[in-house]
């Protein structure tokens, strides 16, 4: 798998959307490990001062010495921030509340936008060999979100199925327009998954086929679930491709894994 995507590095996907609540953790985690399973070596990024990524692959806070607050600002070596998590092949970059302050000290810095691209672009990341690099980022359009855009090649969204989801999107596709023209015009969006999907509720319906109509080939094929076996994972500090591989929410991520794959094949062909 390593050489399916391209000999230039691994592909950087921001998976944002500044409403919190939507399923951003849940789909980083869950999609990295559904990557795995297909055979990639995948580096998840946890951007989000909460640090529930980090909480939800088992590293506890107390182990979080270094974390992404040093990768951008620190410059320290990337074997004293990168940690294994408990799945084979899927890394972590952890994070702690310390990240908060991040946006405060990058106003002052003239490469505030580029901390995180640059980080990762480092030539001591080639010896990791990931296939992906998945941004787990914050609940807002800061300059957090900003940083994780300018580094990403493309920014998945995952999108609730409820009332007014669509509303809020709007924003996020404009500052997702304002980061590529100022500093990453190659960034593109990876597609919009509706996550929380409830197939008894007449919204759920009506939030795919408005999404569908309005958005197009930007919408997964693949619907996430509203699955309790996907809530319980993190309180087990696991995906739920290992709390229960045989769940409604497992077989999802692992469709929408398998989707995303397909894509990079089909450009590839």
């Amino acid at each position: 798998m390593s050489n399916l995507l391209s000999a230039q590095g691994p592909r950087i996907v921001a998976i944002a959307n500044q409403k919190g609540g939507v399923g951003k953790t849940t789909t980083a985690i869950n999609l990295g490990a559904a990557l795995v399973e297909q055979g990639c070596r995948v580096l998840l990024i946890d951007f989000d001062p909460q640090g529930n990524a980090s909480t939800g692959l088992g590293i506890e806070p107390e182990d979080r010495e270094n974390t992404t607050y040093e990768l951008m600002l620190d410059d320290a070596p990337l074997d004293q921030i990168i940690m294994r998590s408990q799945i084979e092949n899927l890394d972590i970059v952890p994070a702690t509340v310390d990240l908060s302050s991040a946006d405060i000290e990058l106003i002052s810095n003239e490469k505030r936008s580029f901390l995180l691209h640059d980080a990762l672009r480092q030539p001591a990341m080639d010896k990791f060999e990931y296939d992906f690099v998945l941004i787990d980022c914050p609940p807002s359009l800061n300059l957090l979100t900003v940083n994780a855009m300018v580094a990403s090649h493309s920014v998945l969204v995952p999108l609730q199925s409820e009332f007014f989801a669509l509303e809020g999107l709007s924003q996020l596709m404009l500052t997702i327009r304002e980061v590529r023209q100022s500093a990453n015009p190659d960034l593109r969006i990876e597609g919009i998954v509706l996550t929380m999907y409830d197939s008894r509720n007449n919204l759920s319906q009506q939030v795919e086929d408005d999404a569908r109509e309005n958005l197009g080939e930007l919408v997964f094929n693949t619907i996430i679930p509203r699955n309790v076996r996907v809530s319980e994972a993190p309180s087990f500090s696991v995906p739920v491709l290992e709390f229960d591989t045989a769940s409604k929410g497992a077989k999802a991520y692992r469709d929408l894994a398998i989707e995303i794959l397909k894509k990079y094949e089909a450009l590839a062909a």
